[in-house]
């Protein structure tokens, strides 16, 4: 099926934005035009892409697939242009997704080290769970991420590098809380209000995991998006936080749980898409975390 390019690329803005109006300003295009590339496109595809009604536009569920395999390929060939025409002076752009955890209690360094040899290339920085870091990746939105692992979200089409093992920990005011002199169970451990990461991370994924195979069930009394915040609240006292040890730079009012049963470590990796060539600065970039690990 021989379709123009364009009209892939006016759908692209369309499904994003869910605009005809939005979508013919990014083209510099009028909205007549964006209406009628989506009506040929979907005339060739003999399929309905959008629900159009007077006050929003929807995907449908052939739309939705469309869009799943059309914005990578879109962000790749921009990644393409970019390369091709970037000024030799300017530089070009690494794009690295990663949460904001890794970005604070990891990255900065290397970060640093990055701008100081390559000070021409713009560094961009995308912030996600490390679930939707991968999605990212999986767009061709970002170059690099780094992301927990275990981590479902990863997949065979990336190569997966570790840079970083680390383990997880308990922590709590032993002033509310003193059970620091002695190890517990997990089973004890429910009966305390616990502070983890929400849901959709990979973190709070891996603890509930943990407390299943030990025929328990997890049940938090706080869930946040933050743990600088986990660790704030388990200063004063709400509760028992479990957090990367890697984010404790202070012990500050706060002790270490011990507990009876090991904790598996995980690690934190970087993972690219093997389909792509990377620069070398993004090698540089991969390069200097394994180094140092």
């Amino acid at each position: 099926m021989d379709i123009n390019y364009e009209l892939y690329k006016v759908f692209y803005h369309v499904a994003k934005s869910l605009s005809f109006s939005e979508a013919a300003e990014a083209l510099f295009i009028s909205q007549s035009a964006v209406s009628q590339s989506i009506k040929t496109l979907e005339k060739r595809l003999n399929q309905t892409l959008f629900i159009r009604s007077t006050k929003r536009v929807a995907l449908t569920k052939e739309g939705e697939l469309l869009l799943k395999h059309i914005e990578p390929a879109i962000n790749l060939i921009s990644r393409g242009e970019n390369q091709l025409c970037a000024d030799p002076q300017s530089g070009v752009q690494l794009r690295i997704g990663a949460s904001d955890t890794i970005c604070r209690y990891y990255l900065v360094p290397y970060l640093n080290n990055f701008h100081n040899k390559y000070p021409q290339i713009h560094i961009k920085v995308t912030n996600g769970t490390s679930i939707q870091c991968a999605k990212l990746l999986e767009r061709n939105e970002v170059d690099v991420i780094v992301t927990n692992s275990p981590n479902h979200a990863l997949n065979n089409f990336m190569n997966i590098i570790p840079v970083k093992e680390f383990h997880d920990i308990f922590i709590a005011n032993e002033k509310y809380y003193p059970i620091t002199n002695r190890p517990i169970t997990l089973y004890e451990l429910q009966q305390y209000p616990i502070l983890m990461l929400e849901k959709k991370s990979t973190t709070s994924q891996f603890l509930h995991n943990l407390f299943l195979e030990n025929s328990l069930d997890l049940v938090p009394a706080i869930e946040l998006s933050s743990n600088d915040l986990l660790i704030d609240l388990a200063k004063i006292g709400l509760g028992i936080a479990f957090i990367p040890d890697f984010c404790v730079k202070e012990m500050d009012q706060l002790s270490t749980i011990d507990l009876a049963v090991d904790i598996p470590p995980r690690k934190l990796v970087a993972a690219y898409n093997h389909d792509i060539p990377l620069s070398d600065a993004a090698k540089y970039f991969i390069d200097s975390m394994t180094a140092s690990n």
